[in-house]
């Protein structure tokens, strides 16, 4: 068994909420009390999209990436390097704290655990053979969906009903932009590697305005169940690109990337907090 400390770094502790704010929105969004929010199942696929499904997705781009994170700079201390002699623990632990949850999930209803194998193929063919979309261009946004299971998944789980379509369709578009934007200080390794992935095929500059076009109209798509939050998550998106624009260097717009987390978890707690206050207070 790897070194707990090395599991959390792989992990990606500042990415969790990526996966669990999702999950507790699509869980407030499907409530019809609050008692509904805290149950054993919820609490427990909870912890689920906490650690055990970070590690799934980080832990197998970071055995499929060793050729490109060699050459990233960012992999000497801002994330986990993953080498090869690590590779077959790091798969096996990934099986230990995955499948009691994929079990537990096979015992829900038929639209749940469907969410849960969607869950894991656009999480694990991300980055894994034969399809590994992250290196076709444009697919590797479009897996990047995967963001969006949790939180239906928790909405399905409460409610046993499927989120309104242009919900579905915003939330889509918002995981292709982040993906986008996460693409491209990485650039110079991904080209270096041989990886040609969207911000590589488009570039620094047009890539983000790709990213701006896909914000606003998540924005757009929202607005009738939002209203105003939608709006100011909007305006907030399009300020964070157009900063980002002004840079030509990769280390600039790595500058601002740092922040990318921390604005994406804030936006959840918005969304969290504007769903549970109109629901439940």
């Amino acid at each position: 068994m790897p070194d707990p400390r090395f599991l959390l770094k792989v992990s990606r502790p500042r990415f969790w909420l990526y996966l669990f704010g999702p999950y507790i929105v699509g869980l407030a969004a499907g409530a019809s009390s609050r008692d509904d929010l805290i149950t054993a199942g919820t609490v427990a696929f909870g912890l689920y999209f906490l650690f055990p499904a970070n590690l799934l997705i980080y832990g197998i781009n970071d055995i499929f990436d060793f050729a490109t994170d060699k050459l990233n700079p960012k992999k000497q201390d801002y994330e986990a390097m993953v080498r090869p002699e690590h590779h077959r623990s790091l798969l096996i632990t990934i099986l230990i704290t995955n499948l009691p949850f994929i079990a537990a999930a096979a015992f829900l209803e038929l639209k749940t655990f469907l969410l849960m194998i969607g869950f894991l193929f656009f999480s694990i063919f991300y980055s894994a053979p034969p399809i590994r979309a992250k290196a076709v261009p444009i697919l590797d946004s479009m897996f990047n969906v995967l963001y969006i299971f949790p939180a239906v998944f928790g909405y399905v789980l409460i409610s046993n009903q499927l989120p309104p379509v242009p919900i579905i369709a915003a939330a889509t578009l918002w995981t292709m932009a982040m993906h986008a934007y996460s693409a491209v200080p990485d650039i110079d390794a991904d080209r270096e590697a041989g990886v040609k992935t969207i911000a590589v095929l488009f570039g620094q500059r047009i890539t983000l305005v790709i990213c701006l076009a896909l914000y606003i109209a998540s924005a757009v798509l929202t607005f009738p169940y939002l209203g105003v939050v939608s709006i100011i998550l909007g305006i907030i998106y399009t300020v964070m690109i157009l900063i980002s624009l002004f840079y030509t260097d990769r280390i600039g717009i790595f500058n601002v990337y740092k922040y990318f987390p921390l604005l994406n978890a804030a936006s959840g707690f918005v969304l969290f907090w504007f769903i549970a206050f109109a629901k439940f207070l």
